[in-house]
């Protein structure tokens, strides 16, 4: 009763925050030491043995539902032991305690039949946790304490279906959560608090939700903005949220909410925390906490993990730099926090990462516009008005058919998945919601970054409500005015999205270059300036329009894109340029040779000019380079209006093709009478699997060993397909087509690999005892599912007699350390395609030489470089790294690793460590500023000869 007569007005004043917002005083604080949150609430409950009388109090009495249990409502039938158990956290040395509202939504209470009491069990408790925050601050008022007001998951999600049956069903709404975190926030808010603390996200959806309420409510101008705190959750060693979300993929998904200090808690304990919270202290522009449980639960749930035993390994985490926040979950009590406290006393806190300007989107996974990354592939088909398939699926209600054609997206490459529903006979609402929903119980296609693409902004926002990852919205403009146009795109930021804004304004469409970047301007400023969005989020679509109508003013429209991208990248910073590739050659529908010919030209330039991403089946393309060069010359007539009947000699070459339906047989007759070699990179390059097998044991035959030719001829073909989109005539998911080949041929030659492996291993009658050169741990990183490259020197290095172990892909660090180890492996090999995997090879080299490994390490994969490796991996691990380009060098490598002789094996690595050395030196010297000197003053210091002062020689002739 005492608590519930306190009221804002009376609350004490900390003397370090008169002159400062609370945002202030905790960021200078933090910049000064490690903090320090509060233990488990619930283990402290636990000590009291309440009965279900005690939960009960007078006041419930009667209640017709069983109470016990409920650790929320002690806060009105126990304020006495919430107030003492807050005052013994205090004592022990936190500086944030958190409110006894873990689970104080109108969601959870409903288990008791309580959601009625939500806002007045939020208000009291941030009132008791705020009396004994200020009485202790007020023994020490140079040692501020803070409220945290909990605000947990609640007890369903919106991500999961809780029906094995119906995988599209939810118990939940993500409208219902913001109703019911609304409701907590402001009894918080009402209460007090100083920081609100949405903790232990296991589905990153109801986190959103959160983030959408605490939004919402600080509309209200009755409420002061206060630092937002987020606190996700690992579940197991896999590095994922129960929702399926990797860590970095969890960050890029609430990162809009712009939180004061994310991190981790519960689930785990420190120890099986640390490569996790690593990984966030990694990417974080705030700062970081993390509070595991004291270990695991034994089989009475208890948590054994005592003070002595948790604190160094907190005291770890902070010598590594990797917090500015620790304390505990499940399992500690004011003894643990007292240990921690006095562990990190004195350890300076982790500086936040500099802002990370790219663009970033995710499913479950995180998909990062790097710069080697030259195009990004939107998936085409899962859109009733641009594939007959799918259109047909959805109509009759077929959605777990209509998912395949999301897979087959996926596995043609597409790096991001469209997805439009608009139709005049579907209920498109629904539809995107109950399809949506359905994506994410596969995890193959869940991975993927969704584009929500629809012209009904209502069937957008419904497919943000069931998103968990960070999407982009497919489109807004300024046709309905600025006013419209800023209030969807608040609200799409809200929802945490990026968006792809068109190139349209009240007045229409923009066509020529000037209206293009007018418009383009116009939304760049009202976007950062009063809906603000980060630049990076921004993605112009500024219209592709068909050319080769017939109308004249249509012909510049291919080149007013390419010319118009080039000016919108220079001018507007950050941003990105998208398009639908497949509206250009909208005149030639029905005729795939031409339109496929003009996407792949298109494209080929478009990159060039910086186009980023684009609406196109990739996969489908012809290489730039193997287009007719008759018909490529009549496309780029076309794309760059270089020839005003371009349109009518492509229709003659349209014509004249027409009905030639054995173009392909006689193509095919023609690449088949080449040399075998010939034809193995025919089809490497063109992705063709039809006549891999019968050409590599055709091959076969004329090589002695069948390693050969996987180093010769086969590789040969790989690096044709490395140098075509190195260039940028080739797209990802060709070069994906192009390996799966690569992986069909080799896969063929395995049972000839064993065999002369077996026939080896013989002597006479005799099968010689097997020993092996050395012993190799192969491994695709985590967060990776590529592995032919792996693949191929692991099948090498085998042919060679190393034992090879292969732990495949997706492989978490510790597997691959832990392995490593028992297995006393000789070499460690890392690969990888993807950019994060570059990351996450850096993170493994830390991880060997702090647990003291001496194991060399190589390195791998396509996004891989030697730059890369003497900069970022090398320095992290004393022992030698090397980087391997191809399978082909990996024997050579391996075996002078592997040298008898210790004084080559080390003249081999004193080699490899000058040449890094130097790589490095020329990096960072490249990195310095350079002075440029004016062009008069260069002119004024040119070379002077005087060539009067010379006398040329004398020439003797015969």
């Amino acid at each position: 009763r005492r608590v519930r007569g306190l009221n804002r007005s009376s609350q004490y004043t900390y003397p370090i925050m008169q002159k400062q917002s609370i945002f202030e005083t905790l960021d200078s604080i933090l910049k000064k030491r490690i903090m320090i949150i509060d233990g488990a609430m619930g283990t402290e409950i636990q000590q009291y043995n309440l009965s279900a009388a005690d939960y009960r109090g007078e006041e419930f009495k009667n209640h017709p539902s069983e109470l016990k249990g409920n650790n929320e409502l002690l806060s009105l039938t126990k304020p006495d032991i919430i107030y003492q158990i807050h005052k013994a956290y205090l004592e022990a040395g936190a500086d944030i305690i958190e409110t006894n509202t873990f689970g104080a939504t109108s969601v959870a209470q409903g288990d008791y039949k309580t959601e009625h009491l939500a806002y007045r069990l939020n208000l009291v408790s941030a009132q008791l946790a705020k009396k004994a925050a200020e009485e202790v601050t007020k023994l020490d008022p140079n040692k501020p304490r803070f409220v945290a007001g909990a605000i947990g998951p609640t007890t369903k999600t919106c991500s999961l279906s809780p029906s094995v049956e119906h995988p599209e069903v939810r118990n939940i709404t993500f409208d219902d959560l913001v109703k019911t975190y609304d409701e907590q926030i402001r009894g918080l808010l009402d209460g007090g608090v100083d920081i609100l603390l949405i903790e232990t996200v296991f589905d990153t959806l109801n986190c959103k939700a959160a983030i959408f309420a605490v939004q919402q409510v600080f509309d209200d101008p009755k409420y002061h903005l206060i630092p937002l705190f987020i606190s996700g959750t690992i579940v197991d060693k896999s590095g994922r949220t129960l929702s399926g979300q990797t860590s970095d993929a969890f960050l890029t998904s609430i990162a809009h909410a712009k939180p004061f200090c994310v991190g981790l808690n519960c689930a785990l304990g420190a120890l099986e925390m640390r490569p996790f919270i690593e990984r966030i202290s990694n990417i974080a522009s705030c700062y970081v906490s993390c509070y595991p449980n004291a270990g695991f639960p034994n089989a009475m749930s208890r948590y054994d993990q005592t003070p002595e035993i948790m604190a160094p390994l907190i005291k770890e985490f902070a010598v590594s730099g990797f917090v500015n926040l620790v304390g505990g979950c499940c399992g500690t009590r004011p003894k643990h926090i007292e240990a921690i406290s006095k562990a990190v006393g004195g350890l300076p806190p982790r500086i936040p990462k500099t802002p990370d300007n790219r663009l970033m989107v995710s499913g479950l996974e995180t998909l990062v516009f790097t710069q080697d990354i030259p195009f990004v592939n939107v998936g085409e088909r899962c859109n009733v008005t641009g594939s007959l398939r799918f259109s047909n699926l959805i109509k009759k209600g077929n959605y777990e058919a209509a998912l395949s054609v999301a897979i087959d997206q996926v596995n043609d490459g597409a790096q991001i998945l469209d997805v439009n529903v608009d139709e005049a006979m579907l209920d498109s609402k629904t539809v995107m919601s109950k399809f949506l929903r359905l994506i994410a119980t596969d995890p193959m296609v869940a991975k993927l970054p969704i584009m929500i693409d629809s012209s009904k902004f209502e069937v957008i926002e419904e497919g943000l409500k069931v998103c968990q990852g960070k999407c982009i919205v497919n489109s807004i403009s300024l046709k309905e005015g600025e006013a419209d146009f800023i209030k969807k795109s608040k609200l799409i930021r809200r929802y945490g999205a990026a968006t792809v804004v068109m190139a349209f304004d009240e007045q229409g469409q923009a066509t020529d270059v000037d209206r293009r970047l007018e418009i383009c301007k116009r939304a760049y400023h009202l976007l950062t300036e009063k809906a603000g969005f980060p630049p990076q989020d921004i993605i112009f679509d500024h219209n592709i329009l068909t050319i080769c109508t017939g109308i004249e003013e249509h012909n510049e429209y291919a080149l007013n894109f390419l010319n118009a991208t080039k000016l919108i990248k220079k001018e507007l910073p950050l941003v990105k340029v998208s398009g639908g590739v497949s509206n250009l050659s909208f005149s030639f529908r029905g005729n795939e040779a031409i339109r496929s010919a003009m996407h792949s030209a298109f494209l080929y330039h478009a990159i060039k000019e910086g186009m980023d991403m684009g609406i196109v089946n990739a996969g489908a393309l012809p290489i730039y380079s193997d287009i007719n060069p008759l018909l490529l010359e009549l496309v780029e007539d076309a794309i760059f209006n270089r020839n005003p009947e371009a349109t009518e000699k492509l229709l003659e070459y349209a014509q004249a093709n027409k009905g030639k339906k054995h173009v392909k047989e006689i193509k095919t007759e023609e690449w088949r009478t080449k040399p075998v070699n010939e034809r193995l990179t025919y089809s490497l390059v063109k992705g063709l699997h039809t006549f891999i097998e019968a050409d590599t044991e055709e091959a076969r035959k004329l090589f002695n060993h069948p390693l050969r030719l996987i180093e010769g001829p086969l590789m040969e073909g790989m690096n044709v397909v490395g140098d075509l989109f190195g260039s940028g005539k080739m797209f990802l998911p060709q070069v994906i087509k192009s390996a799966r080949v690569m992986k069909k041929a080799v896969a063929y030659l395995i049972p000839f690999l064993e065999a002369e492996k077996a026939k080896n291993r013989l002597s006479g009658d005799n099968v010689v005892e097997e020993t092996y050169a050395g012993k190799i741990l192969l491994a695709t990183v985590k967060g990776d599912v590529h592995d032919i490259g792996k693949n191929i020197v692991g099948v090498v290095l085998g042919c060679n007699n190393y034992k090879v172990i292969d732990l495949g892909v997706m492989t978490p660090c510790d597997k691959i350390l832990d392995t490593a180890i028992a297995e006393k492996v000789d070499i460690v090999g890392l690969s990888g395609l993807i950019t994060p995997s570059l990351e996450e090879m850096v993170y493994v080299a830390k991880e060997m030489q702090r647990r003291g490994m001496t194991i060399p390490l190589l390195i791998g994969g396509a996004t891989t470089s030697r730059i890369h490796t003497a900069v970022k991996i090398t320095p992290n691990y004393k022992s030698p790294v090397i980087y391997v380009q191809d399978a082909s060098r990996s024997v050579v490598i391996v075996g002078s690793l592997m040298d008898k002789d210790e004084s080559n094996r080390a003249d081999f690595i004193e080699d490899i460590d000058l040449t890094y050395s130097e790589i490095r030196d020329e990096h960072y010297a490249s990195l310095q500023e350079k002075k440029y000197l004016t062009l008069q003053r260069a002119r004024d210091k040119k070379l002077f000869i005087d060539w009067s002062s010379i006398k040329p020689p004398v020439l003797c002739v015969d």
